[in-house]
């Protein structure tokens, strides 16, 4: 696995407002031989504040990737990624639905709205810091994502 690891600093997103999950994954993270910063909102508003870089989140980094719980108070998350694949400052950056649904229509939804996969949280806890890790190693060591800081191209740029 070494051979995918990339020197850079992954900024990675948490959207949970259960403080266990949110803990939990935090410790998932740290423990990694990645470099990774992880990011925590607890609800749907914060979330777009953050990306969109709105008080109290002004120096707030775009993240590499989201991992989006849709359950979620004051916007929910599946508000979130409607507003995040409308916005095209925000459209490619990969959103993980990391949830406790496994609601059908949820899960149809999800991908409807653009999520890039989805997750349902196992009730165990080696197997939730076994996925929370699998995600990371998956999104940030071997899939290769855009630059988040390049400038996004247009259908004007593109021809060029």
């Amino acid at each position: 696995m070494s051979d995918y690891l990339d020197p850079r600093v992954c900024e990675v997103l948490l959207v949970e407002d259960n403080p266990a999950d949110a803990r939990l994954t935090r410790e998932a993270l740290s423990e990694s031989r990645m470099l990774n910063k992880l990011h925590h909102v607890k609800d749907g508003i914060e979330a777009l504040q953050f990306l969109r870089r709105e008080a109290p989140f002004h120096d707030a980094p775009t993240p590499d990737v989201i991992l989006l719980d849709l359950n979620l108070p004051r916007k929910d998350g599946r508000q979130v990624l409607s507003e995040m694949k409308q916005d095209p400052e925000l459209r490619l950056i990969p959103v993980v639905v990391l949830t406790t649904s496994e609601a059908e229509r949820d899960i149809l939804k999800s991908y409807e709205l653009h999520a890039n996969c989805y997750i349902t949280k196992p009730v165990d806890l080696d197997k939730f810091i076994y996925i929370v890790r699998t995600i990371e190693a998956f999104w940030l060591a071997i899939v290769t994502l855009p630059n988040r800081r390049a400038d996004h191209v247009t259908g004007a740029n593109a021809a060029a």
